[in-house]
C-alpha cells in the first residue's frame, strides 16, 4: 500500500501522533516492511496507533496528508487486514491548508473522497496549540529522517523592457487576484477547521452517547439486581411472616396446653393429696393390723413352742410313743411301712406327700406325677382334641425308676 519513500517529484514518509505531537518518524519503505510483517514494535502491543502519511516534494514541501489509524496486535505487528490505498487516497485528496508550498491535498475523516474508508480516518486538531498541522510542520522541517533537500531551480532574471505604458487598472486587477486566492485558502481553512471540529464533536457526542448506553445499561442491571433482590427479600419476608405466625399459634396453643396441664396438675395434686390422705390412713390401719398380727404370731409361736416342748400326759399314746414303748406305722406309697419316729410326727400328719418324696429321695412334684401314674396307669398323651389317650400301660412300681413322657405313655405314643 506503500510505494518507495522517494517518488519521482519528491518524498514520502509515516507520522505516528500521540496527542497533538509527532511521536514517531519513518519511511514510506520502513512503513511497508511493518505491513508486511516482517517487523514489529513492541511498545505498540494492542494499540490503536493514529497516523498521518506525508507526501513532500523535493524540496521538502509538504503536498499531501492523509490521517489514517491503524492498528497493531499483542505482538507489535501491524493489522495483517489492513487495506486502505493511502497513497490512491492522496491523489484524490480535497485541497486543505497552505504548510509553505502552497494548498496541500487533504484527506481525513471529515474530507474523505472514498466513503468506505471514512471509519478508517481521523480528524486533525486545529485548535491552537493542539495543531496537528503546525506539529507535522515542524517534523518536517527538523527533518530527522535525512531527507535530501534538491534546490529549486533560479530562473534567470533577465532584465526586460516592459512597457512604461502599463496602467494601473492592470496592477490593481492582479493585486485583487493575489486577494481573492488569498481569501479563499483562508475560506477553504475555515471550512476544513468547521469540518474537522464538527467530526471532533460528533465523535465526543458518540462517545458521550456510548458511555451514556453503557452508563444505562449497568443501570439497567443494576436495577434488574435490585428487583431481584427485593423480589427475594419480599419472598424471604413472607416466609418468615408465615413462620411467625406459625409460631404466634404454636406458643398460644402452648400455653393453652401448659394451662390445661397446671389446671388438671393441680387437680391431680389435690386428688393426689386427698388419696394420700387416705392411703396413709389405710397404712396406718394396717400397721396396727400387722401389729395385731404380729402379737398373735409371737404368742401362737410361744404357744407352740410351749406344746411341742411339753410333755405328753403320763400312760397317754404320745407318753408311750415318746418312751417308744408304743410304736406308730404309717404306709405311703413308694416308701411302704414307715415306722415314725416321735420327734417326725407332728411332719409327717402336716404333708404326709412331702414325707414319703424326701424319704424316696424326691421333690414333692416328681413324687405326685409317679403317684398319679401308680394310683392310675394310664396313658396321658394327649390327642388334637386335648384328650388324653388313656390305654392301660404297665404300672412302675417304684418312684426312682419312673420316667415322665416315657413311662406314662402307651407303646402307640412312645417318643
Amino acid at each position: 500500500m506503500v510505494s518507495a519513500d522517494q517518488a519521482t517529484d519528491g518524498y514520502s514518509a509515516v507520522f505516528f501522533v500521540e496527542g497533538s505531537q509527532v511521536a514517531r518518524e519513518m519511511r514510506a519503505n520502513e512503513f511497508g516492511a511493518f505491513l508486511d510483517g516482517y517487523v514489529g514494535l513492541s511498545d505498540l502491543a494492542e494499540t490503536d496507533v493514529r497516523a498521518v502519511l506525508v507526501e513532500l516534494s523535493g524540496d521538502l514541501r509538504v503536498q499531501a496528508l492523509v490521517f489514517f489509524r491503524i492498528w497493531f496486535d499483542e505482538e507489535g505487528r501491524a493489522d495483517s487486514h489492513w487495506n486502505v490505498p493511502i497513497e490512491e487516497l492522496a491523489r484524490m485528496g480535497a485541497k486543505g491548508p497552505d504548510m509553505g508550498g502552497g494548498a496541500i491535498r487533504l484527506v481525513c475523516r471529515s474530507q474523505c473522497p472514498d466513503p468506505k474508508f471514512k471509519e478508517d480516518l481521523w480528524d486533525p486538531d486545529m485548535t491552537p496549540g493542539n495543531n496537528h498541522f503546525q506539529a507535522i510542520r515542524k517534523a518536517v522541517e527538523a527533518n530527522s529522517l535525512k531527507f535530501r533537500k534538491m534546490e529549486p531551480v533560479q530562473e534567470e532574471n533577465i532584465p526586460v523592457l516592459s512597457e512604461q505604458a502599463e496602467d494601473s487598472a492592470e496592477r490593481e486587477e492582479s493585486a485583487a487576484a493575489a486577494d481573492r486566492s488569498r481569501l479563499a485558502q483562508l475560506i477553504r481553512e475555515q471550512r476544513l477547521r468547521i469540518k474537522t471540529l464538527q467530526s471532533v464533536h460528533r465523535d465526543a457526542l458518540s462517545d458521550i452517547q456510548r458511555e451514556h448506553r453503557l452508563e444505562i445499561q449497568a443501570l439497567r442491571s443494576d436495577f434488574a439486581d435490585l428487583e431481584q433482590k427485593y423480589e427475594r427479600q419480599r419472598l424471604s419476608n413472607e416466609q418468615l411472616k408465615k413462620r411467625l405466625a406459625e409460631r404466634n399459634e404454636q406458643y398460644l396453643t402452648m400455653q393453652e396446653q401448659m394451662a390445661a396441664v397446671g389446671e388438671e396438675k393441680q387437680r391431680e395434686d389435690s386428688n393426689a393429696g386427698a388419696e394420700l390422705l387416705l392411703l396413709r390412713e389405710q397404712l396406718e390401719r394396717r400397721q396396727r393390723e400387722l401389729e395385731l398380727r404380729d402379737e398373735k404370731i409371737v404368742a401362737l409361736e410361744e404357744e407352740n413352742h410351749e406344746l411341742s416342748n411339753r410333755e405328753p400326759p403320763e400312760d397317754s399314746i404320745m407318753d408311750h410313743l415318746k418312751r417308744q414303748t408304743v410304736f406308730l406305722v404309717a404306709y405311703q406309697p413308694g416308701v411302704g411301712h414307715v415306722t415314725l419316729p416321735f420327734k417326725d410326727i407332728e411332719l409327717y400328719f402336716s404333708n404326709p406327700t412331702a414325707y414319703a418324696a424326701e424319704r424316696c429321695g424326691m421333690n414333692e412334684p416328681a413324687y405326685r406325677e409317679w403317684l398319679e401314674h401308680y394310683e392310675n396307669p394310664v396313658c396321658t398323651h394327649e390327642g388334637n382334641d386335648g384328650k388324653p389317650c388313656g390305654e392301660p400301660i404297665l404300672r412302675i412300681s417304684q418312684p426312682a425308676e419312673f420316667r415322665p413322657g416315657i413311662d406314662d405313655r402307651c407303646e402307640k405314643h412312645h417318643a
